[in-house]
Formats: C-alpha cells, sequence, structure tokens
C-alpha cells in the first residue's frame, strides 16, 4: 500500500465518513474480524441482530406494528432467522401502497433513492445512514480482499444517470482526492470506446468498476486494435449491475491481465454477495438474510435454484424484510477455499441487460432505453426488443390498460432519439410482460451482433 493510500483510506476516508454521520469505519473493522468465525458461530451473533432489528420494526414501523397484530405474532416469535417465513413476502408494490408506514417514527434523515429501472418497475424507497454505513463498509471489506484499497487509483464505468447527474464540484473534488475516476458508459461510440481506453492507459489504475459488458466491449474493443492493455498493473476488474458471463470473465481477464472479481446487489436490497480471490461469492451474511424460494414461494434446498428473498438488517428506519428480488439463484453448501466462514451463493442466475446498436453503428448500453420507459408515469412494465438495427419493438404495460397515442408518440420519439431517426419504432400495448423459462424477466433483448 502507497504512503497515499494509506492516507486516504486509514484518515480522509474516515474523515468523510465521519462528517456525514456514517459507522463506516467501526462496521468494516468488525466485519474484517467477523469473517474468520465459524459459520455456527456466524449464525449465533446474527440471530441475536435479528432479534433486536425485529423487536425494533414492530416497536417504531407502522407497517410492522399492524402486520403482526393481523397476524396475531410478537417480536417473541422470531428469534432466529428461519422464523422469517411466519411472514409475508415484500415487494415494490407492497412498498409503494404503503410507503409512509414503512418508515420507522425514530428514523433520522432519510434520503429517496429509486431503483435503475431495469425490471421495467422502478421502486422509490428511502435510506438512512444506518443503512448507507453497512452497505459502504461491506463494499470495502470485499475491496481489501483483493489486496486495493480506497486511495488506491480506481477507473469506474458507470451509466445511470443518477450518478453522473450528481458530478458537482464537491463530489468531483472528492473523486479527486481519493483517485476515483468517472467514465461515462452511456453511449457507446467508437470513438468514446477508444478515448476510455486511452484513459484507461495514461490513468493505469489499481482497479476497475463497473459494468461487465462495458469492459467487455473495452477489452474486445482493444484486442481488435492490438492496444496492449495487460501491462499497466491492474489488480482487479470489479463487476457488478449485470449479470457476468464466462466468456466476459475470460475476456476481460486476458486482455487486462487481472482477475475478474463479480459482485451481487442493487440499490433496493443492497450489497448481497462478493467474490473473493478463491473464487467464492460469499453473502454479506452478517447484515443479509438471504432465503432461495421456488414459484411457491417454499424454501429450496442448497444446490437448487429459486428467487432471492433477502432480509437486511440495516435497515430498521425503512425496512426490507423478506423482499423478493426477482433474481434467480443457487445457494451453495461448500465452504470456501479462502478460510473465511461467510456462506457462499453456487451461482447467480438472474440480471442481464443488452447493449442496443443505433442505426449508425453506436453501440448503446441497454438503459439509455431503459430510461425513457422507467421516467414515464403512465408506463407500468416492458419489454424492449431490438430485431435489427433498422427495427425495435418495445412492449408496454399500461396502468391505465392501454397505450395511449401520446405514450406511444413519447416512446417512438425517445428512442429515435436514441437510435436514429430511420429506425421502424413499434410499440405493443400488452397485458404482461411474460417471463423467461429461467424465471428470470430480461427487459433488452438486442438480436444485434456488436462484434
Amino acid at each position: 500500500m502507497s504512503l497515499y493510500t494509506k492516507l486516504v483510506s486509514k484518515l480522509f476516508f474516515p474523515l468523510h465518513e465521519k462528517l456525514k454521520h456514517h459507522d463506516t469505519v467501526a462496521i468494516r473493522k468488525s466485519l474484517e474480524q467477523s469473517q474468520w468465525q465459524s459459520p455456527a458461530e456466524l449464525k449465533a451473533d446474527r440471530d441475536k441482530r435479528f432479534q433486536q432489528f425485529i423487536a425494533d420494526i414492530v416497536k417504531n414501523v407502522p407497517y410492522y406494528a399492524e402486520l403482526f397484530k393481523q397476524h396475531s405474532l410478537t417480536p417473541a416469535d422470531f428469534n432466529r432467522a428461519e422464523d422469517l417465513p411466519k411472514l409475508p413476502f415484500l415487494d415494490k408494490a407492497t412498498i409503494t401502497d404503503n410507503f409512509d408506514k414503512l418508515k420507522s417514527e425514530t428514523a433520522g434523515p432519510l434520503s429517496r433513492f429509486n431503483t435503475g429501472g431495469s425490471s421495467g418497475k422502478p421502486l422509490v424507497f428511502l435510506l438512512g445512514n444506518e443503512r448507507v454505513s453497512h452497505d459502504v463498509a461491506e463494499k470495502w471489506r470485499a475491496t481489501r480482499w483483493w489486496d486495493v484499497d480506497i486511495g488506491d487509483k480506481e477507473i469506474v464505468a458507470w451509466g445511470s444517470p443518477i450518478e453522473l447527474g450528481a458530478q458537482d464540484k464537491v463530489r468531483l473534488i472528492r473523486d479527486k482526492l481519493f483517485r476515483s475516476e468517472l467514465i461515462p458508459a452511456f453511449d457507446m461510440t467508437e470513438e468514446k470506446i477508444l478515448g476510455f481506453i486511452h484513459k484507461i492507459k495514461q490513468v493505469r489504475p489499481a482497479m476497475l468498476f463497473g459494468y461487465p459488458s462495458v469492459f467487455d466491449l473495452l477489452a474486445k474493443t482493444a484486442a481488435q486494435r492490438n492496444i496492449k492493455m495487460d501491462d499497466l498493473g491492474i489488480k482487479v476488474a470489479f463487476v457488478t449491475s449485470e449479470r457476468l458471463y464466462p466468456y466476459q470473465r475470460e475476456n476481460i481477464e486476458k486482455v487486462f491481465g487481472c482477475p475478474v472479481a463479480n459482485g451481487y446487489g442493487g440499490r433496493d436490497a443492497g450489497f448481497i454477495a462478493h467474490q473473493c480471490p478463491s473464487g467464492g461469492m460469499h453473502l454479506s451474511y452478517e447484515d443479509i438474510i438471504v432465503e432461495i424460494v421456488d414459484t411457491k414461494g417454499d424454501l429450496v434446498p442448497n444446490g437448487q435454484s429459486g428467487e432471492i428473498v433477502v432480509t437486511h438488517l440495516g435497515t430498521s428506519e425503512f425496512p426490507f424484510v423478506r423482499y423478493k428480488t426477482g433474481d434467480i439463484a443457487v445457494m451453495s453448501d461448500e465452504q470456501c477455499a479462502c478460510g473465511r466462514g461467510l456462506p457462499m451463493l453456487e451461482s447467480i442466475e438472474g440480471r442481464s441487460t443488452d447493449f442496443v446498436v443505433a442505426a449508425d453503428g453506436t453501440i448503446l448500453h441497454g438503459l439509455s432505453l431503459i430510461y425513457i420507459l422507467r421516467d414515464m408515469q403512465s408506463v407500468e412494465a416492458f419489454k424492449i426488443i431490438q430485431e435489427s438495427k433498422q427495427q425495435t419493438r418495445v412492449q408496454v404495460v399500461a396502468k391505465s390498460g392501454e397505450v395511449s397515442a401520446e405514450m406511444t408518440e413519447l416512446i417512438v420519439q425517445g428512442f429515435k432519439a436514441r437510435l436514429g431517426d430511420q429506425v421502424d419504432v413499434i410499440v405493443e400495448s400488452v397485458a404482461e410482460i411474460a417471463a423467461e423459462k429461467s424465471g428470470k424477466y430480461r427487459y433488452v433483448i438486442s438480436k444485434v451482433d456488436i462484434s
């Protein structure tokens, strides 16, 4: 670790978190000790925290006070995580319908957040200092597994307008101090791709962070142009927010000359799992209880696939209890060779957002189209199918039951602005969006080859 990185990780970042009233540093230190406990010790400690969490939300959160009363339950009925099935699932519709009641009466300052909308149904929810502190600490712990730390040079490839719009002067100064540089991976023209490659070569970062599809595309372009990228000293490429495919991992590792560390989670559910250098996809076990359930809502045994349901113990101010993520995964029975007692996911089978290709050949991240629909209040759900560079179909579930001429015009105009005026945009009004055979929903499917 360089002297500068030590200053950032041990002084500047802790001061930054303290000024924001976050307990990140203390939590991270605790997590780095607990990760070496045995599974039995980890479970015993988490069950104690679970009991306190349940007691707090029943006492202070109107929604759960009413829910427990309706089901004739008390906090005494919840002594361990295995008692969670006594409660119903929480989904986006329930959160939306009970938004005010889900806020704790003792909550401190809360900030509004929303999901990226890749599911077609963006969720608005609240986060407090407790939740943010635990999430940042979990990510920080996983970062340090790879012999890198806050303060090491980092390139972040991100595409969300939420993050990109927040690049005000204060944040720019902070990122410069922490040596973290953002490249906006929203519309990927050939010129921008080559510019990003040049930026990475110029910065020579210790780590990369962002979408696997973006780094796969950068790697593919660098290889095609015979641009050498494996001599920059990059230690690890952290990828998240999309499903990581084996071919992407192989391509990124080969071109950038570094291992790929997969991360799984979301704004709503938190940082659920991170990959360690030994290959284990470790759960954020101390903070998040993960259940894997079948289509009937029953728990499935380890080794079988099902939907991920999470209970985040750092959300007492706006609780996420038995929250259905819509993602499919398999829980592992194995213990990781790294020696950590943290349980693991065997595989993650959900989450995928494709690139689309504009008529002029510009490669766009699927989110560039998702955000057009996500911001329309009249849209309940959607699916985008790019049949060719000349034609894209959009299936829309309207809240009113039928897609209006005004909605159609807004969608067509928005898509043409991204894909090209000559593109035929077909808007189809449908009653529902069908799931894939795997049980996972895919909301952007491009049939255009970007290789």
